[in-house]
C-alpha cells in the first residue's frame, strides 16, 4: 500500500459522533487498525449542561472540540508504529476582514470581526445585492493620473462575508496606479482600453544576499494579469491615450495600502532619521518627499 492511500485510510478511520440526550456528549473516537496489530481505541468525551434538550454549540465548543481531535490525530497516528508513515496536518486561522481586532473585556460590546453585521434575512431585498455606475469613467485629474472606483462591502453590501469585490481604473496618459498592496486579497485584472505596463514584486526572499524579483507584462485590451495577494504592485499606463481596465479581488474588503502615501504621508509622520537610515538617503530628501505628502 502506498504512503498516499495509507495516510488517506489513516485519516477516514477517525471518526465524529454527536449524540443528544438528557446528558449531551460530543464524542470524539479514533479506530485504528494497523496490518498484523490488535485494534486500538481512544474515546474522549466532553460535555456540556444541555438548554432545551439540545447542547450549547458556539465557536467556542467547535474549536475546543476540533483542536482535541487534531491532537489526538497527530498524537497517536504518530505513535502507531514505523511501519506507518506519519500524516501532516495544517490548519489555520481565517483571513482577517479588517486591519485589527482589539480584543475588549466587555460584555456590551458589539461584535465586529468582519467589520459589517448581518441583515436580518428577511429583510434582504435585490438592492442589497445590486451596484450600478462602473460604466462610468472615474476622474483622472490628480497627482497619479489614475482613478479607481470600488465595489466592496461598503456599497456594495451584499457582498459580506463573500470574499470578493471588483474595481474599475481609469488611466489617463502615462497615468499610474502606484506601487500598492492588497493585505488581505489576490488581484485579477483585465484590460479593456489601452495598454498597461504592469507587475509585481515577490516577498523577501529567505536568502538575504537575493533581491526580490520583479515580474512585469505590457497588456493590451483583452489581456489577464494576477496579482498575488499581498505584494506590491502596479498599473503603468504606456500609451498616449486613456486606458481602462477591470479587476476581481479575492475579499469583500481587501483593504489596500499605497507604499508612498503610507511611508511618507502617515498621519503622524514617521521619523526623518529612520526613513533616512532606511532609504540610504540624507534626511532632506526625506523632508522633501514627506512635505509631497
Amino acid at each position: 500500500m502506498d504512503v498516499a492511500r495509507r495516510n488517506a485510510r489513516n485519516i477516514s478511520q477517525y471518526k465524529f459522533h454527536h449524540r443528544l440526550g438528557r446528558m449531551p456528549i460530543l464524542k470524539l473516537e479514533k479506530e485504528f487498525i494497523a496490518e498484523g496489530k490488535a485494534s486500538s481505541k481512544i474515546d474522549i468525551f466532553v460535555s456540556s449542561r444541555a438548554r432545551n434538550g439540545k447542547p450549547p454549540v458556539n465557536e467556542h465548543t467547535t474549536g475546543r472540540i476540533l483542536s482535541i481531535y487534531l491532537k489526538m490525530v497527530i498524537t497517536n497516528v504518530l505513535k502507531t508504529g514505523p511501519d506507518i508513515e506519519p500524516v501532516v496536518l495544517l490548519v489555520t486561522d481565517p483571513s482577517p476582514l479588517q486591519d485589527f481586532c482589539v480584543a475588549v473585556n466587555d460584555s456590551t460590546a458589539p461584535v465586529f470581526v468582519n467589520g459589517k453585521f448581518c441583515k436580518n434575512p428577511n429583510m434582504v431585498v435585490a438592492d442589497d445585492f445590486f451596484f450600478s455606475g462602473l460604466n462610468k469613467p472615474g476622474n483622472t485629474s490628480n497627482a497619479v493620473g489614475s482613478r479607481v472606483t470600488a465595489v466592496n462591502v461598503n456599497n456594495l453590501p451584499g457582498l459580506n462575508t463573500l470574499g470578493i469585490s471588483a474595481v474599475r481604473i481609469d488611466y489617463a496618459p502615462y497615468g499610474l496606479n502606484p506601487p500598492h498592496t492588497h493585505p488581505r486579497a489576490t488581484e485579477i485584472l483585465v484590460v479593456l482600453e489601452g495598454t498597461l505596463y504592469v507587475g509585481f514584486v515577490t516577498s523577501n526572499p529567505a536568502n538575504p544576499n537575493l533581491k526580490n524579483k520583479l515580474f512585469t507584462k505590457y497588456l493590451n485590451p483583452g489581456d489577464v494579469f494576477v496579482f498575488p495577494e499581498g505584494l506590491i504592485h502596479f498599473q503603468f499606463n504606456a500609451g498616449k491615450t486613456n486606458a481602462v481596465a477591470f479587476a476581481g479581488l479575492s475579499s469583500q474588503n481587501p483593504g489596500v495600502i499605497t507604499i508612498a502615501n503610507a511611508v511618507f504621508g502617515s498621519d503622524p509622520s514617521i521619523n526623518p532619521d529612520v526613513l533616512a537610515k532606511a532609504f540610504q538617503v540624507e534626511k532632506k530628501v526625506i523632508d522633501q518627499l514627506q512635505a509631497k505628502f
